[in-house]
């Protein structure tokens, strides 16, 4: 439960998918990214995915660590799944 926790919150799983699609990002970088978070949010999330061993900061700015990428590779199913329903949710709302 204590990961669902985590990734529930605002901007946590957004920053997690920017960071394994782009690889090593700077703070500023990453903000440019997620475009509306505020900079007290992201440090925040940043900070809990770091203590919660996700994502590290390296030379080249934060990036994920081989947990956060492997828990990336499980999302993806659930990706593909979310972008199918969409599409039968917009189909299903034609005229």
């Amino acid at each position: 439960m204590a990961l669902f926790d985590l990734l529930g919150r605002n901007w946590t799983m957004r920053i997690l998918w920017e960071l394994c699609h782009h690889g090593p990002c700077t703070f500023r970088e990453l903000q440019g990214q997620c475009e509306s978070v505020s900079p007290g949010v992201l440090n925040s999330r940043l900070k809990e995915l770091r203590e919660s061993q996700l994502v590290e900061l390296g030379a080249e700015g934060y990036q994920p660590t081989s947990m956060g990428r492997s828990l990336f590779e499980l999302l993806l199913p659930l990706d593909r799944w979310s972008k199918r329903w969409a599409t039968s949710l917009a189909r299903d709302q034609l005229p």
